[in-house]
Order: structure tokens, then C-alpha cells, then sequence
């Protein structure tokens, strides 16, 4: 049974994919690691790229991801305003420095290959480094990103980073949890901060789960503030700030604190906050898109979802309070923990009901504790927002995570905060469809669904929008 933390699930990075971009990033940092003390015996690479990550690698960053990776940056503090010149520098030199240091004839062009007509058999997101050395060995590695900035080498189990110790509450289901709830006589929050204390203090883990959710904020707010046009040839036009200045009007704010008060202070009516709650989520991706810091809930193609949610809680339903938000996001953190291990949180696997679907899920168990349901209402909301997410195809337009993934996130935090609605409302006795079904089903459906619509832009909107880019 996998042990997977809080801080497995909610992965501080750069967009815009946390598969496509943040994954091969971090496989790069892993291949040096692994290189260790032959970094300095490189004497020239290459990056061979399989499946999804071939086919919407352009689109998705996954180029820029290897080059900053390779470089040694780290996605959790690299300063994403230095990722243009960084990436520019490499280009035009055609050179790169490994880890830093070892400075190697390198151009992205010829060195990294897209080999859009091959897979591997473990995952359709595959990459392959070829180092030869200077005795003319080759030292190879492959490694897969899984989903939600997991990865894992060639030849190993998929676990996550946090080390695979055994809990005190083991879950891999959620009758697993509720059993535990009832056992333990805690909400959903309290059973996984007792099995978190197990790799950090109670005190560890708080600062930890908080600083999830400062880095989520200050993402709504700076995307929030930020006009222009997305990159990758759309020309797509960001409308979070737009919509915020309307919504705002006259109000006056210096920061996150008054703004987040100026919000409520301006309405309760039901489109005022639907309103909100969209710009939340656009301002999230759209921060996504323009490979900025966001947190993977559990992915970055879904990575407004959660923040929307969160920021509508503390915005109009309770006052701001850190235990509030800490039993939300470790909540959310268990049921997108158990669709990892019972199915999939990778589009590339299973479609935009592995990443919308799952963090609409997450978000509504979330919602539903922090409002004071209880476990069985919690595992119902998931359950409702997840059935009607089934089948959500992965189709991005140009292999661009924009459209239709940018608003695809208004409409799993709108769904998650109805789940929620609902569950509360609801007696789970008389539930005909339990979160374990439906996890089951997902997971059924992303097998029988046809590989075009996972993630490779080769089906869907992807090919009915006449739209022509020529870097995809």
C-alpha cells in the first residue's frame, strides 16, 4: 500500500503541466543526481521524448522544462522572470551547464527529440536521456512522469517521493477511510494529519500545508493583476484582471488581505460570487499558462480548481482561519491520494477526468469538511463531483494548456462547491453511488477511452478548431 503525503498530492512549481513541464524537470534534476560524480565525464547529450510527451511537448513546455532541469534549477525557487533569458541563452549558445557546472555542447533543436510516432510501454509520458561519456560509453536513463509531478525510472514501482513508511491509518480506498473516521473518532483532516506526523512534527506539517496555500493565494492574486496575451501562438487573452476590475470597481487595496475583504465587502448576491469564484480559477491557470509559480492540485492543467474552492471558502462562507484551510487541503489531499492509487490523476492515462475530475473531487471533500459535514458526506460530495466529470475527454488546442483548459477549472470548482451543496443537503445512506464505484469507473473508462483524447492534441477540439501554430 503506497504512502502518499500531503505534500505529494500539492507540488509547488512552474506551469504550465505538472506532467509535461514539471515532471521531465524533475527527471532531468534526477538523471544528474544519478550521474553524480560522472557529471564531469558528459561529453555529449540527448533527450529522446515518447507518447504525449512528444506530441504536445512544444505546447506544454516540456522543452524549457528539460533545459532549466538540466541546468540544475530548482522549479520550487528558480525565479520563473529569469526562464525567457535562461532558455534564450542556451538557444543561441547551443551550450548548456549541467547542474550548473559542466558546461557541454548542447542545442535544443537537434538534442532533444520529439518522437512523435513511438511509446513505451509504462506510460505514454516517457523520456529517455543518452549521455555519452568520454570513454564513448553511453549512460541511459528513462524515466516516466505519471501525473501531478510524479515520476518514476525505468524498472521501478510508481511511489512517491515522500519516503514509503508504514501509517498508522493505511488508506488505499475510501471504505478505508471512513473505517478509520469511525475507529479513530476524527474527521477525514485529523486521520491524515495523524498519519503525516509520522514523517514531520505536527508542526512541520502545518507550516508545510500552509505555505501550499500561501503560494495558491498569492497566485489568484497576482493572476488577478495581470493582463496580456498568453504565450504559445493562441493569442489568447488573459481575463482575470479584467473581470477583478469590474468586479471590484471603486474599491481600494494594496494587497491580498484588503483585496480578499474589498471582495466581500461588495456582495452576496449569487452571480456576484459565481463571478468570483471564475475569476479565482482563471487567474490561477491563466498564471499556469505563462509558466508561473502554482501549486499541482493534484496537477497544473487543474490547478485552479482547488485555489478557487479554498478562496470562496475564506471569502464568503467562514472568516480566514489557518485550521479551516488546513482541514481542507488535507482532506482534498486523501481522496486525489486514492484516485492515484485506485486509478489515475495523469490525462495521458486517462483524459480531463483524471485532472478536472479528480481535483473537483478533491475540492468538494474539502469544501463539504470545512462547511461541517462528515465523513460519509465528504466521500459523497467527492463521489458527485467526479460522476459528472466521467468520460472528459484531454483535448488541448495546439498542445497548449489554454483552451479549453483554462475554463475547464471554472467549471470544476463550480461543480465541486454543487457536489458539496448537495452532499450537505443529503442523507449518504440513501447514496445509490459510492466513491469507491466511481473511482472504479473512472478508472474502467479511462481504459476503454481512445488514446486520441489523452493529451496528444490528436482528437477532440484539438483537430476541429482551424487554428494553425508552427511551433506545434
Amino acid at each position: 500500500m503506497e504512502s502518499i503525503s500531503v505534500l505529494d498530492m500539492f507540488k509547488i512549481g512552474i506551469g504550465p503541466s505538472s506532467s509535461h513541464t514539471l515532471g521531465p524537470w524533475k527527471a532531468s534534476l534526477r538523471f544528474l543526481d544519478e550521474l553524480g560524480e560522472r557529471l564531469s565525464e558528459v561529453n555529449r547529450l540527448e533527450v529522446q521524448l515518447y507518447g504525449s510527451l512528444a506530441k504536445t511537448g512544444h505546447g506544454h513546455g516540456t522543452d524549457v522544462a528539460l533545459l532549466l532541469g538540466l541546468q540544475g534549477a530548482d522549479p520550487v525557487t528558480f525565479d520563473v522572470d529569469r526562464i525567457d533569458e535562461t532558455v534564450a541563452r542556451i538557444r543561441a549558445e547551443k551550450t548548456i551547464r549541467l547542474a550548473g557546472s559542466h558546461e557541454l555542447s548542447f542545442s535544443p533543436a537537434s538534442d532533444i527529440h520529439f518522437l512523435k510516432s513511438e511509446m513505451l510501454p509504462y506510460h505514454p509520458n516517457a523520456l529517455r536521456f543518452v549521455a555519452e561519456m568520454n570513454d564513448a560509453s553511453l549512460y541511459k536513463k528513462t524515466y516516466y512522469s505519471v501525473g501531478g509531478g510524479f515520476v518514476v525510472k525505468e524498472g521501478e514501482e510508481d511511489r512517491s517521493e515522500t519516503p514509503d513508511i508504514p501509517l498508522p491509518h493505511p488508506i488505499n480506498t475510501a471504505k478505508d477511510l471512513a473505517r478509520w473516521c469511525h475507529e479513530t473518532n476524527l474527521p477525514i483532516s485529523g486521520v491524515v494529519m495523524k498519519n503525516e506526523m509520522e514523517w514531520r512534527s505536527r508542526g512541520e506539517s502545518i507550516e508545510e500545508v500552509l505555505k501550499i496555500w500561501h503560494v495558491m493565494r498569492e497566485c489568484i492574486y497576482r493572476g488577478c493583476h495581470h493582463e496580456g496575451i498568453l504565450p504559445g501562438g493562441l493569442q489568447v487573452s488573459r481575463r482575470a484582471a479584467t473581470l477583478n476590475r469590474r468586479l471590484i470597481g471603486d474599491a481600494e487595496y494594496s494587497n491580498y488581505h484588503e483585496w480578499r475583504k474589498a471582495i466581500k465587502d461588495g456582495g452576496e448576491g449569487f452571480a456576484y460570487i459565481l463571478d468570483w469564484v471564475s475569476c479565482f480559477a482563471l487567474a490561477v491557470n491563466e498564471e499556469n499558462a505563462s509558466f508561473s509559480r502554482v501549486v499541482t492540485a493534484p496537477t497544473n492543467g487543474a490547478a485552479g480548481v482547488i485555489p478557487a474552492v479554498l478562496q470562496y471558502l475564506v471569502t464568503f462562507r467562514q472568516d480566514h482561519r489557518e485550521e479551516m484551510v488546513l482541514n481542507f487541503l488535507c482532506t482534498a489531499s486523501e481522496i486525489g491520494s486514492i484516485f492515484k492509487k485506485c486509478a489515475t490523476i495523469s490525462a495521458a492515462m486517462g483524459g480531463c477526468q483524471a485532472e478536472i475530475g479528480v481535483s473537483s473531487a478533491m475540492a468538494a471533500a474539502g469544501l463539504t469538511e470545512a462547511l461541517g459535514g462528515n465523513v460519509e458526506q465528504c466521500l459523497m460530495a467527492a463521489e458527485i463531483a467526479m460522476e459528472h466529470h466521467l468520460g472528459m475527454t484531454c483535448d488541448p488546442i495546439g498542445g497548449l494548456v489554454q483552451v479549453p483548459c483554462i475554463e475547464r477549472n471554472t467549471m470544476g470548482a463550480i461543480k465541486a462547491i454543487t457536489a458539496s451543496q448537495l452532499a450537505l443537503h443529503s442523507d449518504p445512506v440513501h447514496a445509490k453511488v459510492h466513491l469507491d464505484d466511481v473511482i472504479k469507473t473512472m478508472w474502467e473508462t479511462a481504459q476503454d477511452m481512445n488514446s486520441k483524447y489523452k493529451e496528444t492534441s490528436d482528437g477532440g477540439l484539438a483537430v476541429n478548431i482551424p487554428i494553425s501554430l508552427s511551433e506545434c
